[in-house]
């Protein structure tokens, strides 16, 4: 098939997809101009009804209410409010997930207090050799605070790497580099088996793809918001215990608002109950409100429904890629195989850097990771299949 009629073919299957798609209708729900849009594993677009929530914030809870918005608004309660409609998303049951704070000061939580909970004879971290670099510094700062020595490790390679000693394993779902999905279940089980705790990171999962965290009975997870959540830039990131945990879970971060009685202003500390004593400090509520606004897009869409979209966009992508971009200009580094896949796709690119400028000024809009590597992230919730065509295509036309 000649390239003008592989593109016509593409294009009509594009077209057809996206007729069929029953997601469709939610792009609506986004604030999209013209662009391809495939960075939202690093930043999720904007959803139309948060504008006008964060004015109300701003104008009427803050500007009249004031004070009395932490009550009469639903200030106080917001982080574990909206822990719990992060909680279907990521395979959880209500009273187990509690929003506030960075993903790495959530990381740090979780790590110290999985190796708080694992107990005496335990004195080693394992950690993804390949994770994003603040998880590995977090990771180096637990261990010498808890007097336990690191072990940097490939997943792959967790389970014979587990001992006796082992405290707690430090995994990411989702690598962020090449897209490749872990296995959570049977890392988990392996993790379990030798007597450690699991601890992993959602951040490119969590939004894109059924995490389990209840079903696999992972002990502790942190994950951003801002990605495939779309709640905005810095917007907080959450924590989970796992409900048979959460009366032994010992924060190493106990602020006043994780107190049993906050208000009581008790020189001695007393856990909250429950997920709350993952809380720190006074919640960051212009941010947080703006979360829960995003996550309404939410209602009523199946997670099941969002992993199908998202495997066949990528598929659909890497098909329009073998067949416009010329033989050995690109490599991806994303697996082919469904179980091992994220929601984006990796390529490796000679001059990766500078194509990405050039696919951005064109209408494309990925990202680039250092030295070799493009990035294309597909949200399934406002991408469709004529807009991946288009991304293949013009990468093509500036690889020819």
């Amino acid at each position: 098939m000649s390239e003008r009629g592989s593109v016509s073919a593409q294009a009509a299957r594009a077209a057809e997809m996206d007729a069929a798609d029953e997601l469709a209708g939610l792009r609506k729900q986004f604030v999209l101009d013209d662009v391809v849009y495939l960075d939202g594993n690093s930043l999720g677009a904007l959803p139309v009804g948060v504008p006008g929530r964060v004015e109300d914030v701003v104008r009427r809870q803050w500007g009249e209410l004031r004070i009395r918005s932490w009550e009469e608004s639903g200030w106080w309660t917001a982080p574990e409010r909206i822990g719990d409609r992060i909680a279907p998303l990521v395979g959880a049951a209500a009273g187990q997930i509690v929003v506030g704070d960075s993903t790495s000061v959530n990381v740090f939580k979780a790590l110290v207090g999985a190796v708080r909970l694992a107990g005496d004879g335990r004195d080693e971290i394992l950690v993804d050799a390949t994770t994003f670099p603040t998880d590995g510094y977090i990771a180096a700062s637990a261990a010498r605070l808890t007097g336990c020595e690191l072990r940097p490790v490939d997943p792959d390679e967790v389970p014979s790497a587990l001992s006796s000693r082992t405290a707690a394993v430090l995994l990411n779902h989702v690598d962020y580099r090449t897209g490749r999905r872990y296995d959570l279940p049977s890392l988990t089980s392996a993790i379990h088996s030798a007597g450690a705790l699991a601890v992993w990171d959602l951040c490119h999962s969590a939004g894109a793809l059924p995490v389990g965290l209840d079903e696999h009975g992972v002990d502790l997870a942190v994950g951003c918001t801002y990605k495939y959540l779309n709640g905005g830039p810095g917007s907080p990131a959450y924590l989970y215990v796992r409900a048979g945990l959460q009366d032994r879970f010992d924060s190493p971060l106990p602020g006043w608002n994780s107190h049993a009685d906050p208000f009581g202003m008790s020189p001695s500390y007393a856990p909250a109950p429950g997920a709350l004593r993952g809380r720190v400090g006074t919640p960051d509520i212009l941010s947080m409100l703006a979360l829960e606004a995003a996550l309404e897009v939410w209602d009523g869409v199946s997670i099941d429904s969002v992993r199908a979209k998202s495997l066949a966009l990528t598929d659909f992508f890497l098909e329009c890629v073998s067949a416009y971009v010329p033989e050995g200009r690109v490599e991806s580094v994303t697996p082919s195989a469904h179980a091992e896949r994220g929601s984006q796709v990796a390529l490796r690119c000679a001059d990766a850097g500078a194509v990405m400028k050039r696919l951005i000024d064109q209408g494309v809009v990925g990202d680039f990771r250092h030295p070799d590597i493009l990035r294309f992230g597909f949200t399934p919730l406002y991408v469709g299949f004529a807009e991946t065509e288009r991304a293949a295509r013009v990468l093509a036309d500036i690889l020819n």
